[in-house]
């Protein structure tokens, strides 16, 4: 069958509940063919990752310290370091092992307060 993957839905909400990002870098988002500038990339670590996550055959793992970045449509500017909240994210999956998280957010803010780790 085809085009099954666009069928398939991640639930962002429950994925980053729990979780805290923090920047490592921040660059400009290229359309991957035509290089048009689509606004802002910020790479990002998972600092804290409380989410309750279903174990398989006593195999128990977590997402701290995994890299992910999210994709803004427009131009922001956040400092390095920062912890950030992303605001109306959507995510997919790809890659062959579906191991990989493509994350496009509506906007970036900057957390208030620190985050206990």
């Amino acid at each position: 069958m085809k085009g099954l993957n666009q069928f398939h839905i991640f639930d962002w909400d429950r994925f980053s509940d729990g979780k805290t990002f923090v920047v490592t870098g921040v660059s400009e988002w290229l359309d991957f063919d035509t290089k048009a500038h689509l606004g802002t990339k910020l790479d990002c670590f998972i600092a804290v990752d409380k989410t309750k996550y279903t174990f398989k055959d006593g195999q128990q793992f977590t997402n701290r310290f995994e890299k992910i970045s999210f994709k803004v449509n427009k131009d922001i500017n956040i400092p390095i370091e920062s912890r950030v909240i992303p605001k109306g994210a959507t995510a997919s999956i790809y890659g062959e092992y579906r191991n990989m998280l493509s994350v496009k957010c509506d906007d970036i803010v900057v957390a208030q307060g620190k985050d206990k780790e």
